[in-house]
């Protein structure tokens, strides 16, 4: 699996974290240091390899359209 966004991210001292957070069981998000550049729940049922490309994804449209998702505070 290719995710050169999240590499991206990684090798601009950006931060990748994938966890519990809050009420959420399993969160995944990119921040470049300063700010949150994408935010996503794990779905039920989802795989880790399946959010990683979602990330991946999301991570493009932030750093190429800025459009930011944020899916934990909706």
């Amino acid at each position: 699996m290719k995710l050169d966004n999240i590499k991206r991210v990684i090798d601009s001292d950006g931060q990748i974290t994938l966890g519990n957070i809050g009420l959420f069981e399993c969160v995944a998000a990119a921040s470049d240091g300063c700010h949150s550049i994408a935010m996503l729940v794990r779905k039920r049922d989802e795989s880790l390899e399946t959010l990683l490309a979602r990330l991946d994804a999301a991570i493009a449209s932030a750093l190429d359209d800025d459009i930011v998702v944020d899916e934990i505070n909706v």
